[in-house]
């Protein structure tokens, strides 16, 4: 299902391509990640090596070959005869094999497999780890984008109070200084349209940065807007989504099983594996076969020391689950909190402050034109206009960002 979806959103970006600049949504961004990101690839690579620690654990034992030759003439070249080949030299081949007690094969398989799992869900973390780093750098360039259009308007609009203040000053209405304190004040709102043609550049390289440089070409954008979408969701409904679907609790919950299971295999490997060697023998014109058996006696080393040490993991594990239980919760709930504080922030702005500071600016303008607001009026209007704008995007921004953080700390961009 993975590979469809790049599938899809790689023929859509080449489909925009061939029409004008590549415009990423935020979906398409994160699925772009998933797939070029240098750092999840890296981490991706950790799986196929637990596998393949898979396959070395569930080896059999190699069985072993051993010959030798005694009293062969090598000093009497002369005495190298099929006689004394036959009756005074002494000929040994044997096959020998180790079985291992105590279901040692087993079990390390099985603490191979358990290690996997764990891998799995810390790869799935670094997924939705990655997925909330795009997510955040996205809005960011969002905003860049939102600010940098507030930036040229304010810079047209202010354009425009500089023209007529130009001609009231040449009609004789304002005195010279005024006009060139309204000039200069022009230079702000130049600045603040370069600033924000940085921080836009910026904040798309360090979006393509973490999608992957080759993912996308160098004059890329995104689309969409700076919006607000409310959360419907409880508060319990997003903790039970959580805990269900929470990689790294998934990898604590599973990383008690691996530590039984390194205990388990502590235990097997305390019984003492049994040595055994089949040896056919030809001496002085007879042929022979015995069997011999090697077994260690447990006297000192019972792997006791592994033994406990694995014991008192699986108690580590078993802590560090509750920790990761708590963790999430915690996650959760400051989330859930947030994403509601910055909702209320955005409702104040959109319940009239805006229009307050829109119509502020529009009747302070109208005045100062006609004449009837001083420049003081005139320019103060207009910071406390750019002020309220920039905080509004602020606001949205956090908003935005928070419900991203919701998202991930809960495990899944659906939202319950």
């Amino acid at each position: 299902m993975k590979v469809l979806t790049t599938f899809l959103v790689l023929a859509l970006l080449g489909s925009a391509a061939a029409q004008g600049p590549t415009r990423l949504t935020l979906d398409q961004a994160i699925q772009l990640a998933l797939v070029h990101s240098p750092a999840l690839k890296a981490t991706r690579s950790q799986l196929p090596q637990s596998q393949a620690q898979e396959v070395t654990a569930h080896l059999r034992p190699n069985p072993t070959l051993a010959w030798d030759t005694q009293f062969l003439p090598l000093f009497h070249p002369s005495q190298f005869t099929s006689e004394i080949l036959n009756d005074q030299a002494q000929w040994d081949m044997g096959v020998g094999y180790l079985f291992e007690r105590g279901s040692k094969r087993q079990r390390r398989y099985q603490a191979a497999q358990a290690a996997t799992a764990v891998t799995q869900s810390q790869v799935a973390d670094a997924e939705r780890m990655l997925a909330l780093t795009v997510a955040q750098d996205f809005v960011a360039v969002l905003q860049a984008e939102s600010n940098l259009a507030l930036a040229q308007d304010n810079l047209n609009s202010f354009q425009q109070t500089v023209t007529i203040s130009e001609q009231r000053f040449q009609a004789g209405d304002i005195s010279e200084a005024d006009y060139l304190k309204i000039k200069l004040q022009l230079l702000q709102f130049q600045t603040d349209v370069s600033t924000a043609m940085l921080d836009r550049a910026q904040a798309l390289i360090a979006l393509r940065q973490q999608i992957g440089y080759e993912a996308v070409p160098a004059d890329y954008d995104v689309a969409g807007d700076l919006t607000y979408q409310p959360v419907s969701s409880s508060l319990d409904d997003l903790k039970a989504a959580a805990l269900r679907d929470r990689p790294d609790l998934a990898a604590a919950q599973r990383a008690i099983k691996a530590a039984q299971a390194q205990y388990q295999l502590a235990r097997a490997n305390s019984k003492q594996d049994l040595s055994t060697t089949f040896n056919f023998s030809h001496v002085a014109g007879t042929s022979t076969g015995a069997f011999f058996f090697n077994i260690p006696l447990p006297v000192f080393d019972r792997n006791q020391g592994e033994i406990a040490r694995t014991r008192f993991v699986i108690d580590q594990s078993q802590a560090q689950a509750i920790a990761a239980n708590e963790t999430v919760l915690s996650d959760v709930s400051n989330a859930f909190e947030a994403v509601r504080s910055n909702e209320q922030v955005v409702k104040l702005y959109v319940s009239g402050y805006l229009n307050a500071a829109q119509q502020s600016r529009e009747i302070t303008q109208y005045a100062y034109q006609k004449g009837a607001a001083t420049l003081l009026d005139l320019l103060d209007a207009e910071r406390s206009y750019r002020a309220t704008q920039l905080a509004y995007r602020d606001a949205l921004a956090s908003y935005m960002t928070a419900v991203e953080q919701l998202r991930a700390a809960i495990g899944t961009r659906s939202l319950p």
